[in-house]
């Protein structure tokens, strides 16, 4: 697509190789977005058409940040030439005049001197030497105006391709939720006591509390141990693409302290589960708005709470990746020209605590905290 060509021959012609990396990372979703629509195609059952929409989900997200950040480059390239234009407007002046001079003169005229042929000759290669430097500063000046040029031109097809990817994320996050709704095939290891369910969060007051009478709302639980995966500590994907804001033990604005962290992440992302597991609870829970808590092995539970939508039955067990949940706020338009994270790019937080034990443990011990 021509839009996509813009973006990265643009970034590269702003000469800052840190700033190429958007332009091939927005090339990279926008395969990704193309290798899952063809997945979702040939989709057939529940669980397949979760799984392909979920990388849809995921690859929408990518899809748009990566070209906020080309915006956001191009925008900022463009301010930088537009004012080095201005500053230099005295000299581009200067510069045009003896062009035009140059141009509107007659050749002889040109190269006769009046003080007769030795001023003449002397004039001749005065002449040669100024002329290649006119000429590369004239050079230099078309190709900051055309890369001005093109760079608006970037920006107008861009923004419009960003709404088009905003509105397709929409419908696939829509299609994710019914796809969701409609599965049928998940295994359960047992079914929610709703009564149980409410007798526990009435009378327990903090997530300590609740998550260690979580077994008293399974009915007719199938028996036995649930696989170990203590081996993939420090090794399993944060549950949703974002920049972690506080780590456990950290206090914040307010000076509470959690034991779990606090992820930050972009309006309406896909929260996935980290690993095969089962869904312990899942709904509103005291201040944490909508909460879900899934148990990957025994004695192991993985909070996450801040939701605006959860998926998925208390009891149904999960395959590794399967959507959770997705995170609140509108999905924007416009472009903030400040850093990733800063202003509405990232007005969403997620809490993830882990429990052992029922003991709270460093998230970090389980998750690749470096990589969404």
């Amino acid at each position: 697509m021509i839009w996509r060509a813009a973006i990265l021959s643009c970034l590269i012609a702003g000469g800052a190789t840190a700033q190429q990396d958007p332009g091939e990372a927005a090339l990279d979703a926008v395969r990704m977005l193309e290798d899952s629509a063809d997945a979702l195609a040939l989709a057939k059952g529940g669980r397949e058409r979760v799984k392909a929409l979920t990388e849809i989900v995921r690859g929408y997200e990518t899809g748009l940040s990566a070209l906020r950040d080309g915006l956001r480059a191009a925008a900022i390239r463009e301010a930088q030439l537009a004012a080095d234009l201005r500053a230099r407007e005295e000299e581009i002046a200067q510069l045009l005049g003896v062009l035009q001079s140059m141009s509107r003169a007659p050749a002889p005229a040109t190269l006769i001197h009046p003080s007769g042929p030795t001023g003449t000759a002397r004039a001749g290669m005065l002449l040669t030497e100024v002329t290649p430097g006119l000429k590369a500063k004239a050079d230099a000046l078309r190709a900051d105006l055309e890369e001005v040029q093109a760079l608006q031109l970037l920006q107008e097809q861009a923004a419009t391709k960003l709404r088009e990817g905003l509105e397709g994320a929409q419908n696939a996050r829509t299609a994710l939720s019914k796809a969701v709704a409609d599965r049928t095939d998940l295994p359960r290891r047992f079914t929610e006591d709703a009564v149980q369910t409410a007798v526990l969060i009435a009378a327990t007051e903090t997530l300590e509390g609740f998550a260690s009478e979580l077994s008293t709302i399974a009915e007719n639980e199938a028996p036995g141990s649930l696989p170990d995966i203590s081996h993939r500590k420090g090794n399993l994907r944060l549950p949703v693409q974002g920049q972690i804001l506080r780590r456990a033990g950290e206090p914040d604005a307010a000076g509470v302290v959690r034991p779990g962290m606090l992820v930050a992440t972009r309006p309406q992302a896909v929260v996935t589960s980290p690993t095969a597991a089962t869904i312990r609870y899942r709904g509103p829970l005291f201040n944490y708005g909508l909460v879900t808590i899934l148990e990957p092995q025994a004695e192991t539970l993985f909070v996450f709470a801040g939701l605006d939508a959860v998926f998925g039955e208390i009891g149904q067990v999960l395959p590794a990746g399967d959507p959770v949940g997705l995170m609140g706020g509108t999905l924007q338009t416009d472009v903030s020209l400040s850093g990733d994270g800063a202003g509405n790019t990232r007005p969403e937080t997620l809490y993830i605590e882990i429990r052992e034990f029922n003991q709270p443990v460093d998230p970090e011990t389980w998750f690749r905290a470096d990589k969404g």
